[in-house]
């Protein structure tokens, strides 16, 4: 991972979108610091969309589009989209994902982990999720250790379904997407973007395991300072990484991306 001072402004200057992580990439302990917030307006008023994608709530993502300075929010590790449109909100679902409620196989799932792994809970949150089934690994104390998370992932991937990890959840779901699918089809349909001819038009922002498929796809990738701690378990690795962590490292970027942008 190169320091982000090693990100040409000529590289920057094609930037179109800015695609960010949440948890522990915008937020540092759950919160959102009056920096980040700002660098978040300023890349607004300059005229670029900032796209949060995460593992979160399709409830919290609501509240973002409506209430944050964002183009769109993407939920529950690609489940479903969220934007406003001529002040309506607007919502795209991928088409094979599968409502938690109801679910025989999430709720067996979730009975594993926790039969196995006392230590384990749902997320708090999970009464705001619709296609998530999220897995408090972090969020809240105990903060479980390494292998103890990797037993967990052990039960979910013999189960057969597709899963996550952020800093602070196992994320569990039914359905063929993941933030990487739903990114470029939201772009796809939302601005006609072209993924055989526009990623390098694409920023991506991470701190986490569950950013991977974003870091590999996306030429112009970056970690934010803490995704260090990640460093020996990630196959792929964000191309830059920042000086600062959590929302500084983002707010740093913000600075980085806008003074390519005045330089031109």
């Amino acid at each position: 991972m190169l320091p982000l001072a090693e990100l040409s402004r000529e590289s920057l200057a094609g930037v179109r979108f800015v695609l960010t992580d949440v948890d522990d990439t915008l937020t540092e302990h759950g919160r959102l610091e009056a920096s980040t917030y700002s660098a978040l307006w300023r890349l607004r008023d300059a005229g670029l969309p900032v796209i949060p994608i995460t593992g979160g709530p399709a409830g919290w993502c609501d509240l973002m589009v409506r209430m944050w300075p964002v183009a769109a929010a993407i939920a529950e590790s690609g489940a479903v989209a969220y934007w406003l449109e001529e002040g309506t909100l607007r919502s795209w679902i991928w088409p094979d994902a599968v409502p938690v409620s109801g679910s025989a196989k999430l709720a067996r799932i979730a009975e594993n982990v926790v039969a196995s792994h006392p230590s384990a809970r749902l997320a708090k949150n999970q009464f705001c999720r619709i296609y998530d089934l999220a897995i408090d690994v972090g969020e809240e104390p105990p903060r479980l250790p390494p292998d103890e998370v990797e037993a967990i992932r052990a039960i979910v991937a013999a189960s057969g379904a597709r899963m996550g990890r952020s800093s602070i959840h196992v994320n569990v779901w039914l359905g063929s997407y993941d933030k990487l699918a739903m990114a470029e089809r939201f772009l796809s349909m939302r601005y006609g973007y072209d993924s055989g001819r526009d990623s390098a038009s694409v920023l991506y922002v991470g701190d986490s395991p569950n950013d991977e498929p974003m870091f590999r796809r996306f030429p112009l990738s970056v970690g934010v300072a803490n995704v260090r701690r990640y460093a020996d378990s990630l196959q792929h690795h964000p191309k830059y990484v920042t000086a600062a962590s959590h929302g500084a490292g983002f707010a740093e970027l913000a600075d980085k991306i806008l003074d390519s942008k005045e330089k031109r």
